[in-house]
């Protein structure tokens, strides 16, 4: 048994005259970062292998929700930067099979659609929130009966949960 955890970065900034890869966390995104690294602990989705975006508002994201899952094995994976669905499922297919959970922090909207094209079955009502909106912050946890992270093929993931800032008590989800 393999397990995706697809981790979108937390609520950014936009500041005047600054890059979109060198764009910050807002306030909301430095509150809701933390908030989602605890629940993964207290649900006990530690991954062996987070793969991050370098863009600053994926690095700050993983940083923020890190603490409680360390130690982990991270790297930064400079594809991951708005990168499509084709693009991504290609990076986790690639793998280390050592990581039996692996994490992607990283961008919409190829997180949605890789999730919306990896499932197959699983919390019906979880996939129909998640193919309406991925928010910022917002983690979706896909399982695979697989020997090996190349054999990932669409549609064969169970959507185990779509869990939001939302859904942890937060005030709203974000964009």
């Amino acid at each position: 048994m393999r397990k995706l955890i697809l981790f979108r970065h937390a609520k950014s900034d936009w500041p005047e005259g600054v890059s979109d890869i060198d764009r910050p966390l807002g306030a909301r995104g430095r509150e809701a970062a933390p908030r989602m690294g605890q629940y993964l602990k207290d649900e006990g989705l530690l991954p062996d292998l987070v793969l991050v975006s370098p863009a600053l508002r994926t690095r700050q994201t993983w940083e923020l929700a890190a603490p409680p899952l360390e130690p982990v094995t991270m790297r930064f994976e400079p594809r991951i930067y708005a990168a499509a669905a084709s693009n991504l499922l290609d990076i986790v297919r690639e793998a280390d099979d050592a990581a039996k959970i692996l994490m992607l922090v990283g961008h919409n909207p190829g997180m949605q659609e890789l999730a919306a094209r990896l499932v197959g079955y699983g919390d019906r009502y979880a996939f129909a929130r998640l193919t309406q909106k991925f928010p910022t912050a917002g983690v979706a946890v896909l399982d695979f009966d697989a020997e090996s992270w190349r054999d990932l093929a669409e549609r064969s993931a169970r959507l185990d949960r779509f869990v939001t800032p939302k859904t942890l008590g937060a005030e709203r989800d974000d964009d």
